[in-house]
């Protein structure tokens, strides 16, 4: 049998909801993206909007759509994503995880938030790759979070496109510095650099420790908001064998959030 090609890992800010519907630079950047990826057999996500306190894998055999958000416009109820669910590969990771030691449990029935399915919309928008949606905890510690993702990283050999959704700037109470000059705030500007450079450079302990160590941290991640920038610690340790990343992505909607996409191969 022809081993399959190693696939790559993804960050994906996944935004307002609206970028399912919005026509921008970004959408247009996402459209655009699947193109330039090996063909995936299956994708398993991480997304910011499914927090729980163990280690949870999505085994449904279809996906439905969740509409975890309000006061926005009727033709955003209106987009359906369902693509097929994996049991078996969610069997493969709960046994990934098992083996590196991490609790974990299986869930048949949950729908896909809009931190998964805004992003596929636009990447897959066939819905015909299966998926496997997984949760976070932004209660464990940064390095606990790329351990998880470093157990799932065979799976990259088997096809399958480990895509993380969250945000690294993403501070709702900064909306008053808002700006529509697409101008980043200086603050947001100055943590997403040193996170460039941390990540690109592969320096873990930098990483491990952004919250005292990134310039502006506590603007760009208020722990309120920590579990949309844990994402990218799974998706980083997904690439721990490999160790290469590059932004492919980067603007700042309103100044003071960011749309940042990673690829790590």
């Amino acid at each position: 049998m022809t081993k399959s090609l190693r696939m790559p890992v993804l960050f994906i800010a996944h935004g307002s909801p609206m970028i399912a519907l919005e026509d921008s630079a970004y959408t247009k950047f996402l459209n655009q993206l699947a193109a330039t990826l090996p063909a995936p057999t299956a994708i398993a996500m991480f997304s910011a909007h499914w927090e729980e306190s163990v280690q949870t894998v999505n085994g449904g055999a279809r996906l439905e759509t969740m509409y975890d958000f309000g006061g926005f416009p009727e033709a955003l109820y209106q987009v359906r994503y369902n693509p097929p669910g994996d049991p078996a590969l969610a069997r493969r990771v709960g046994a990934l995880l098992a083996d590196a030691g991490v609790e974990h449990r299986v869930e048949q029935s949950r729908a896909l938030d809009h931190g998964a399915w805004t992003i596929l919309h636009r990447v897959f928008p066939a819905q015909t790759v299966p998926v496997v949606e997984l949760s976070v905890n932004a209660r464990l510690t940064p390095a606990e979070q790329y351990a998880i993702g470093r157990a799932l990283s065979p799976l990259r050999d088997d096809g399958v496109l480990i895509l993380a959704s969250g945000v690294t700037v993403h501070n709702f109470a900064m909306m008053r510095e808002a700006r529509d000059d697409g101008q980043a705030a200086p603050w947001a500007e100055a943590f997403e650099a040193w996170l460039d450079d941390a990540v690109r450079h592969w320096q873990l302990d930098d990483l491990f420790h952004y919250a005292d160590r990134a310039p502006e941290a506590q603007k760009a991640v208020p722990p309120r908001a920590r579990e949309h920038f844990v994402p990218l610690l799974y998706a980083a340790g997904a690439a721990d064998a490999t160790r290469r990343a590059r932004v492919l992505y980067r603007d700042f909607p309103w100044g003071v959030m960011s749309n940042t996409v990673y690829r790590f191969d």
